[in-house]
Protein backbone atom coordinates (compact mmCIF):
# COMPACT_ATOMS: atom_id res chain seq x y z
CA UNK A 1 0.00 0.00 0.00
CA UNK A 2 2.90 2.97 0.58
CA UNK A 3 4.55 1.94 -2.20
CA UNK A 4 1.59 2.78 -4.73
CA UNK A 5 1.11 6.05 -2.37
CA UNK A 6 4.50 6.85 -3.18
CA UNK A 7 4.27 6.48 -6.62
CA UNK A 8 0.76 8.26 -6.97
CA UNK A 9 2.80 11.45 -5.45
CA UNK A 10 5.80 10.99 -7.57
CA UNK A 11 3.41 10.60 -10.87
CA UNK A 12 1.56 13.85 -9.56
CA UNK A 13 4.79 15.75 -9.22
CA UNK A 14 5.73 14.46 -13.22
CA UNK A 15 2.49 15.65 -14.22
CA UNK A 16 3.03 19.22 -12.72
CA UNK A 17 6.37 19.51 -14.65
CA UNK A 18 4.21 19.80 -18.02
CA UNK A 19 4.38 23.97 -18.98
CA UNK A 20 0.59 23.36 -19.58
CA UNK A 21 -0.50 22.23 -15.93
CA UNK A 22 1.44 25.22 -14.63
CA UNK A 23 0.59 27.69 -16.97
CA UNK A 24 -1.93 30.92 -16.06
CA UNK A 25 -4.42 29.42 -18.25
CA UNK A 26 -4.78 26.27 -16.15
CA UNK A 27 -4.86 28.19 -13.16
CA UNK A 28 -7.44 30.58 -14.80
CA UNK A 29 -9.52 27.36 -16.37
CA UNK A 30 -9.61 26.24 -12.54
CA UNK A 31 -10.62 29.48 -11.04
CA UNK A 32 -13.38 29.89 -13.41
CA UNK A 33 -14.40 26.05 -12.42
CA UNK A 34 -14.60 27.27 -9.21
CA UNK A 35 -16.59 30.23 -9.55
CA UNK A 36 -18.87 27.69 -12.26
CA UNK A 37 -20.01 25.58 -9.56
CA UNK A 38 -20.44 28.39 -6.88
CA UNK A 39 -22.95 30.14 -9.27
CA UNK A 40 -25.89 28.41 -10.84
CA UNK A 41 -26.23 28.08 -14.72
CA UNK A 42 -22.64 28.24 -15.32
CA UNK A 43 -22.20 24.57 -16.31
CA UNK A 44 -24.74 24.44 -19.65
CA UNK A 45 -22.42 27.19 -20.59
CA UNK A 46 -19.38 24.91 -19.95
CA UNK A 47 -21.07 22.26 -21.68
CA UNK A 48 -22.42 23.95 -24.69
CA UNK A 49 -18.81 25.45 -25.07
CA UNK A 50 -17.28 22.63 -24.42
CA UNK A 51 -19.07 20.38 -27.06
CA UNK A 52 -19.00 22.89 -29.62
CA UNK A 53 -15.03 22.79 -29.27
CA UNK A 54 -14.70 19.25 -29.38
CA UNK A 55 -16.82 18.83 -32.57
CA UNK A 56 -14.29 20.46 -34.80
CA UNK A 57 -11.37 19.29 -32.78
CA UNK A 58 -8.26 17.25 -34.43
CA UNK A 59 -8.41 14.10 -32.75
CA UNK A 60 -4.99 13.13 -33.16
CA UNK A 61 -3.49 15.22 -30.08
CA UNK A 62 -5.94 13.51 -28.12
CA UNK A 63 -5.29 9.65 -28.96
CA UNK A 64 -6.69 7.42 -26.23
CA UNK A 65 -7.81 10.49 -24.13
CA UNK A 66 -10.54 11.28 -26.70
CA UNK A 67 -13.09 8.97 -25.13
CA UNK A 68 -12.78 10.87 -21.95
CA UNK A 69 -13.59 13.74 -23.39
CA UNK A 70 -16.92 12.55 -24.72
CA UNK A 71 -17.61 11.34 -21.06
CA UNK A 72 -16.31 14.28 -19.35
CA UNK A 73 -18.80 16.17 -21.80
CA UNK A 74 -22.03 13.73 -21.04
CA UNK A 75 -21.29 13.35 -17.06
CA UNK A 76 -21.19 17.70 -17.01
CA UNK A 77 -24.70 17.29 -18.97
CA UNK A 78 -26.42 14.76 -16.65
CA UNK A 79 -25.41 16.42 -13.44
CA UNK A 80 -26.07 19.94 -15.04
CA UNK A 81 -29.81 18.13 -16.25
CA UNK A 82 -30.00 16.63 -12.48
CA UNK A 83 -29.63 13.43 -13.81
CA UNK A 84 -26.70 12.42 -12.10
CA UNK A 85 -25.41 13.68 -8.73
CA UNK A 86 -22.90 10.88 -7.96
CA UNK A 87 -20.07 13.40 -8.29
CA UNK A 88 -17.73 15.26 -5.60
CA UNK A 89 -17.26 18.72 -5.98
CA UNK A 90 -13.78 18.29 -6.18
CA UNK A 91 -14.09 15.87 -9.25
CA UNK A 92 -16.59 18.10 -10.94
CA UNK A 93 -14.47 21.03 -10.44
CA UNK A 94 -11.53 19.46 -11.83
CA UNK A 95 -13.48 18.26 -14.83
CA UNK A 96 -14.87 21.60 -15.24
CA UNK A 97 -11.75 23.11 -15.43
CA UNK A 98 -10.17 20.63 -18.18
CA UNK A 99 -13.61 21.59 -20.34
CA UNK A 100 -12.48 25.49 -19.44
CA UNK A 101 -9.16 24.96 -20.97
CA UNK A 102 -10.12 22.86 -23.87
CA UNK A 103 -12.18 25.97 -25.27
CA UNK A 104 -10.12 28.74 -24.02
CA UNK A 105 -8.33 29.38 -27.27
CA UNK A 106 -5.78 31.57 -25.68
CA UNK A 107 -4.31 28.76 -23.60
CA UNK A 108 -0.75 28.00 -23.21
CA UNK A 109 -0.16 27.07 -26.26
CA UNK A 110 -2.82 29.30 -28.88
CA UNK A 111 -5.36 26.80 -30.46
CA UNK A 112 -4.63 28.77 -34.03
CA UNK A 113 -1.41 26.93 -34.32
CA UNK A 114 -2.15 23.87 -36.44
CA UNK A 115 -1.74 20.75 -34.41
CA UNK A 116 0.92 21.76 -32.04
CA UNK A 117 -2.33 24.24 -30.44
CA UNK A 118 -4.00 21.29 -29.29
CA UNK A 119 -0.84 19.18 -27.71
CA UNK A 120 -1.45 21.22 -24.13
CA UNK A 121 -4.83 20.95 -24.23
CA UNK A 122 -4.53 16.67 -24.68
CA UNK A 123 -2.04 16.91 -22.24
CA UNK A 124 -4.56 18.88 -19.91
CA UNK A 125 -7.48 16.21 -20.62
CA UNK A 126 -4.95 13.23 -19.63
CA UNK A 127 -4.28 14.91 -16.62
CA UNK A 128 -7.84 15.41 -15.81
CA UNK A 129 -8.94 12.03 -16.73
CA UNK A 130 -6.14 10.54 -15.01
CA UNK A 131 -7.54 12.71 -11.40
CA UNK A 132 -10.98 12.35 -11.54
CA UNK A 133 -10.87 8.26 -13.67
CA UNK A 134 -12.39 6.92 -10.81
CA UNK A 135 -15.41 9.08 -11.52
CA UNK A 136 -15.38 8.98 -15.30
CA UNK A 137 -15.37 4.84 -14.28
CA UNK A 138 -18.41 5.67 -12.22
CA UNK A 139 -20.30 7.45 -14.61
CA UNK A 140 -19.89 5.16 -17.41
CA UNK A 141 -21.25 1.92 -15.17
CA UNK A 142 -24.18 4.69 -14.74
CA UNK A 143 -24.75 5.05 -18.03
CA UNK A 144 -24.39 1.52 -18.89
CA UNK A 145 -26.64 -0.01 -16.34
CA UNK A 146 -29.91 2.44 -17.48
CA UNK A 147 -29.07 4.45 -14.28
Amino acid sequence: MRKAKTKSRAERRVSYQKAALRSEAFARALSEAKLCLAGSGGLRSVFEQAARKAASLPRQPFNENWADVQTMLRLVRAYERGEYQQVSNDALMWIVAGLNYLVDPFDLIPDKIPFLGFVDDATVVEFVADKTRQTLDDFMIWETTGH
